[in-house]
């Protein structure tokens, strides 16, 4: 299980759904930040969870395929590959500034649409992430019973967002306290958005070539 979390916690470097909700601390009336971003939160995890299910159930389908690939260095290698794509897109860079603005306009204030937005935001981001379903391959393969493995995917999930939970957690304390060091920090952090996106990307490469190296070696 822990394997598989270890793929749970990279897919959770979520410089999208962290941008937004950086975004959404600075515009948010005061008080409704702690109302709007705890159900975006919510539909994201939700999301998360609803498609881990769904390609959960596909693996155990195949279970024979899964295992092959699990135990095989095929899977390092197909890690490896993703971490080099992932160090071209990260060098090439890009700007998501624009889409930062689209997601925040239904987000003005708290409702059903908001944990609308969050769950497509979890769904889109999960099915676009390489280790999300490398984890989840991984979690297939295990020897872990299925009522386990199946109830394992909440915590599955919950790691997935712990990075964003994090965020969200502290910008309740920036809003709080703007001029601490941790209000200073996230300043900073927005006022350089192209260059964290980056340093996130890198570290998203360096984990997938360690992982996928152990994979190979082990």
């Amino acid at each position: 299980m822990l394997h598989a979390l270890s793929f749970a916690f990279v897919d959770s470097i979520n410089v999208l759904l962290i941008g937004v909700l950086v975004a959404l601390a600075i515009i948010a009336a005061p008080g409704k930040y702690r109302r709007i971003s705890p159900l975006l939160l919510l539909g994201d995890w939700l999301g998360v969870l609803v498609l881990a299910l769904l390609v959960l159930l596909l693996f155990d389908g195949l279970q024979s395929l899964v295992d092959a690939v699990i135990s095989s260095p095929l899977f390092g290698i197909l890690l490896i590959l993703t971490a080099v794509l992932t160090a071209v897109l990260t060098w090439r860079g890009g700007d998501s500034s624009d889409l930062v603005d689209r997601i925040l306009a239904p987000l003005r204030a708290p409702s059903a649409l908001t944990v609308l937005v969050g769950f497509v935001l979890g769904v889109v981001q999960s099915a676009t992430s390489v280790p999300f379903y490398a984890g989840l391959a991984v979690l297939s393969a295990s020897d872990i019973d299925p009522l386990h493995r199946y109830l394992g995917l909440f915590l599955y999930a919950t790691v997935a967002m712990i990075l964003p939970l994090l965020a969200g957690l502290a910008l309740v304390a920036v809003r709080a306290r703007p001029h601490s060091w941790i209000g200073r920090l996230f300043a900073r952090a927005r006022q350089n958005q192209a260059q964290v996106t980056r340093w996130a990307g890198w570290l998203v490469t360096v984990l997938l070539l360690v992982i996928g190296i152990l994979q190979i070696v082990s």
